[in-house]
């Protein structure tokens, strides 16, 4: 093994081949800035031009590209809130509240850092687990896989804040949204709509878009003000800072690293849950996290990060050794395999173990060049955070808009981000959680996937420690896992006011105070889930076995949230010390935990501060109008030129931008917007009304883009 990994390292270290892996390097860092594009697309793009190469080249190129875009998928997450892949969702929980404190520098100092530490972590498991992996891989099964997803979804309750039942809901709400389309057992069209494009289902990066970059810039053009706030955005020492957290928090990294490359070795888990996993477990993990997590905390981006890069060595054992893609990523990687002739499992094992550890050496290269880079960058990059508003807005979302649209190539897409981007910004003014719903929904097609292989193969043997006769441990094990983690935490709490001496002493009373928007939105959501229950009842059993779990577990946490805002009457909290006296760490305990179930309702006016409630609904309709002005000038020019539109008179209208700005800005951002999606990517442009007008325009190769 040794000899091999010595061959592999030579091999590499030619001139031409470690060019092509820096050239990879440099396209996976641009497609992870723009929203909607990533791995899939690169490697996609980068496949045909590897016919003529050797093996070692090719798979160093693709590599090099792979390894590294969930690095600069960090630069959009901090700054402007916005998953450039949907494996920086996590990031944005801390990543973006410390841009918006001034603290951009940090934050990427601690990702790139913590990026780099994850993808060497992964690329030396890689190595080791190369002879040992065939008989653990095998073990795994469905009801596992199950068990797995399941234990995911029980990270809601730390995703929620003070809200667990609004996030366990919003998980629910999530699943759902993730079984509509064509059945894959029945053939059941389930939530479609007569609409065409949801047959295939609703893709994730609209959805991930309109749910957490809409809201966020929303919340930045309302009261008018840059990322940052107008503070300085840090130093490159601010950077070095973020490097010391990541050392402070050394084994926080390597927990969630193994978590990434563990994860990442399972075929069928992916890229989208990983982060979230991680990022659970540092909540669960650090005390005090409540506090500070979602707010801020250095450590939530440490943990996201860590595990993203880790997850590329994970991903690429069951790809070498079954022939079995770890994710869609891998899927084009393992194309690469068999065009150039080599075959996985024993070949790639044993025989040709040097081109398996020139996989390794290029993820390990490819990593520290891409945060080299990141790094030199950063400092500048992290500027942006002070853009005025004006500007920044209409560029960000113009490259939503076209990120979005990489979804299904459709106008479905831009419906689905205009209308996830309305929910997004009510779900935040109402305080219910976003980040539950949008792991649920990657964790839908999954769920239920698993879940009926598992009842239709095992019955609900598949929750038994002996299945099939067979000892078979590991869903008992992780189910275990996931009770302990969602009660945990309640439990602490108990025994923690136990202690302080702290007496909570509640009765059942009808509160018609809390007939609000907060408890209206429950409503809609309970009779969602009633509806979803009745309309699935009248499908086979195949199309209606999840909805109908997912549709009755909404129902009772929907029902219980307006049970609790409704009925529920905290009368008195009382607080004995261990004198009997009130006082000392008891009141502390008191105050904290009474802090702890306050829930904050309805007002949109105290989160836009001094502004008048007349002047936040007249800029949030501004700013809609405005995204539907794109939407509607998309449909009669074609997205592109329509971008180019809305970048020109959203800058000068609305951001009152002299002309040589606005034109300084707008021209050569549409120059690069069409050459690297019209003429590099090829993206086949929705038809647009002047295109059915004028069909003579699509017949030219430069203006088919109406």
């Amino acid at each position: 093994m040794l000899d091999m990994a010595l061959k592999a390292a030579v091999a590499l270290s030619d001139p031409l081949r470690l060019s092509f892996l820096g050239l990879g390097v440099l396209i996976g860092l641009v497609l992870g800035v723009i929203p909607g594009l990533g791995g899939l697309v690169g490697l996609s793009l980068l496949l045909p031009f590897t016919f003529n190469m050797d093996p070692f080249t090719a798979l160093a190129f693709l590599m090099g590209l792979q390894a590294v875009v969930v690095t600069s998928d960090t630069i959009p997450a901090v700054l402007f809130g916005v998953p450039g892949t949907v494996g920086s969702a996590a990031t944005i929980l801390d990543g973006y509240p410390m841009a918006r404190k001034g603290e951009a520098g940090r934050a990427f100092g601690a990702a790139f850092s913590a990026s780099v530490i994850g993808g060497l972590y992964g690329a030396f498991l890689l190595a080791l687990a190369v002879p040992v992996i065939r008989p653990i891989i095998l073990e795994i099964g469905s009801p596992e896989l199950l068990a797995i997803c399941v234990f995911g979804l029980s990270l809601v309750a730390v995703l929620s804040g003070g809200t667990p039942l609004k996030g366990l809901a919003a998980a629910c709400i999530g699943l759902m949204v993730a079984t509509a389309g064509d059945d894959p057992q029945t053939g059941t069209l389930r939530w479609t709509f007569d609409s065409l494009y949801l047959w295939d289902g609703l893709p994730v990066v609209p959805l991930a878009l309109g749910l957490f970059a809409v809201p966020e810039i929303a919340d930045m053009v309302i009261p008018r003000q840059s990322i940052s706030g107008g503070e300085n955005v840090g130093s490159r020492w601010s950077q070095w800072q973020g490097i010391k957290d990541v050392f402070r928090n050394k084994f926080l990294v390597l927990r969630c690293a193994s978590i990434g490359s563990g994860l990442g070795a399972i075929p069928g888990i992916g890229a989208s849950i990983i982060d979230w996993i991680a990022y659970g477990h540092a909540v669960r993990s650090i005390k005090d996290s409540h506090l500070t997590f979602g707010k801020g905390d250095v450590r939530g981006v440490i943990a996201s990060e860590s595990s993203n890069n880790a997850k590329e060595g994970g991903a690429l054992l069951p790809t070498i050794a079954f022939g079995v893609p770890g994710s869609a990523s891998m899927a084009l990687i393992l194309g690469a395999f068999l065009i150039h002739g080599l075959v996985p499992g024993p070949e790639l094992l044993a025989k040709r173990l040097d081109i398996t550890y020139t996989l390794v050496w290029s993820v390990a290269i490819a990593n520290i060049l891409g945060a080299g880079i990141c790094f030199l960058f950063a400092n500048q990059l992290a500027k942006i955070a002070l853009v005025r508003i004006g500007i920044l807005a209409p560029v960000v979302l113009a490259i939503t808009y076209i990120g979005a649209f990489q979804g299904q190539n459709a106008w479905g897409d831009i419906y689905a981000l205009l209308i996830f981007g309305f929910v997004g910004w009510v779900m935040k003014r109402l305080r219910w959680p976003r980040p539950p719903l949008i792991l649920g929904f990657v964790l839908g097609g999954l769920v239920e996937r698993y879940m009926f292989i598992s009842v239709d193969r095992y019955g609900w043997e598949w929750l038994w420690i002996f299945r099939e006769g067979k000892f078979a441990p590991w869903v008992t094990i992780l189910l275990v896992m996931t009770l302990y983690g969602i009660l945990a935490p309640v439990i602490k709490n108990y025994r923690a006011r136990k202690k302080a001496g702290v007496r909570d002493v509640s009765r059942i009373g009808f509160q018609s105070q809390n007939l609000n928007a907060d408890t209206y939105s429950a409503f809609a959501v309970l009779a969602m889930f009633a509806a979803s229950l009745y309309i699935a009842s009248a499908w086979e059993f195949g199309a209606r076995l999840v909805p109908q779990v997912i549709g009755v577990a909404g129902v009772l946490l929907s029902g219980s949230l307006i049970f609790a805002r409704l009925f529920i009457v905290p009368a008195a909290m009382f607080v004995t010390a261990a004198d009997g006296s009130d006082g000392g760490e008891a009141a502390k305990a008191h105050d904290a935990f009474r802090a702890s179930r306050e829930d904050v309702h309805f007002d949109i006016q105290a989160d836009y501060g001094e502004l008048d409630l007349r002047t936040v609904f007249i800029r949030a309709a501004t700013y809609f109008g405005w995204l539907l002005l794109f939407f509607a000038a998309a449909g009669v020019v074609g997205l592109l030129p329509a971008m180019f539109l809305f970048l020109v008179g959203y800058m000068r209208f609305e951001g009152k931008e002299s002309w040589s700005m606005v034109l300084g800005i707008a021209v050569p951002m549409w120059v690069a917007s069409y050459g690297l999606f019209h003429k590099i990517l090829l993206v086949p442009w929705p038809p647009a009304l002047i295109g059915n007008i004028f069909p003579w325009l699509r017949s030219n190769e430069w203006l088919n883009i109406l």
